[in-house]
């Protein structure tokens, strides 16, 4: 045959293939999401997401210290608040005192470059479970849902959090949260804004991991609508002309067509969430044999960066790091 073109030629040995790669994994692109729990010296495997911890604090620490040591600059914390600690309002989330405020400290204490964000959002909080104030007939309250968060930003920029990381979906929140940080004197705080985050049943799991699933009703009144994207511009431009330093895209793994398409209308960091669900899934089938969880979980993973996600949340992170750090290539 005689060909002009052909493209196997930049296929024929890894070599080749490592030099004509377009997308690639570091242990810079992510974000560890971590739980925090009440208590010493324990920690307790999430039984939908195996592998997958909820730690005391002490245990955090060293945690943290441990994935520092493989390379992982970033980690986003989660507290697992008791029952008795909720109320319909969330108070217990600006705490100065509060689990993700003592959890910040501790970890800048023991590992001080570690970058830490966390998470801004009413429903680990809330005797409802939902990610804001609600009326007596069920409404979510936005404007007075906002209030809240801008105290619970602030209180964790006090304790030492690097990044405040608005995961509710209220309207409006972005800008007040950045005048309260400012207002403040946490200018250099950032705002990882979760921009387009969607009304999904890949957050189970998660919610598992929290105790943080609504008592009724669902979230699709405030988060998005998966059959939609050009609301997902819409949602980004309005959060990046509110001060988000980042956007984020959540969950990912279903939605990389959207992760593209903010890719294609911005120039601000995107980052996408792989969602408990996601890694869940993962982890299901390798456990029956039906996958190879470590090839599987490389090209899901690097889907999303060439999907255009720059940084990316994913309970794999620890694992990643290991591998790489081992030799291991995809």
């Amino acid at each position: 045959m005689q060909l002009t073109h052909r493209p196997r030629r930049l296929r024929r040995n890894p070599s080749i293939r490592s030099l004509v790669r377009e997308a690639t994994l570091s242990v810079d692109d992510f974000i560890y999401p971590m739980f925090v729990m009440e208590g010493e010296n324990n920690r307790v495997e999430i039984p939908s997401m195996p592998e997958a911890y909820r730690f005391t604090l002490d245990l955090l620490v060293q945690e943290v210290t441990e994935i520092y040591a493989l390379g992982i600059k970033a980690i986003a914390l989660f507290p697992a608040v008791p029952e008795e600690k909720k109320d319909l309002t969330g108070s217990e989330s600006f705490n100065p005192e509060g689990l993700a405020q003592q959890a910040v400290r501790a970890v800048k204490a023991a590992v001080p470059d570690m970058i830490i964000f966390t998470d801004v959002a009413l429903d680990p909080f809330t005797t409802h479970g939902h990610d804001g104030i609600i009326d007596d007939n069920g409404v979510i309250l936005n404007d007075e849902t906002v209030e809240v968060l801008v105290k619970m930003a602030v209180s964790q920029a006090a304790a030492g959090t690097d990044f405040v990381s608005p995961s509710d979906m209220m309207d409006g929140r972005i800008g007040a949260i950045r005048q309260g940080l400012d207002a403040n004197g946490f200018e250099n705080v950032g705002i990882l804004a979760y921009s387009a985050k969607y009304a999904s049943a890949y957050y189970g799991p998660f919610r598992d991991a929290l105790g943080s699933a609504p008592k009724s009703g669902d979230k699709k009144t405030y988060q998005m609508d998966p059959a939609n994207s050009r609301e997902a511009i819409k949602e980004v431009y309005l959060d990046i002309a509110e001060g988000a330093d980042i956007v984020m895209v959540k969950p990912a793994l279903a939605y990389l067509d959207i992760i593209a398409k903010i890719k294609d209308a911005t120039n601000v960091p995107i980052a996408a969430y792989n969602v408990s669900g996601e890694y869940a899934m993962v982890k299901a089938a390798a456990q029956l044999g039906w996958i190879d969880e470590k090839k599987v979980m490389f090209e899901t993973l690097l889907s999303m960066k060439r999907a255009g996600a720059d940084i990316i949340l994913s309970y794999h992170a620890k694992a990643v790091a290991q591998l790489l750090a081992s030799g291991y290539r995809c």
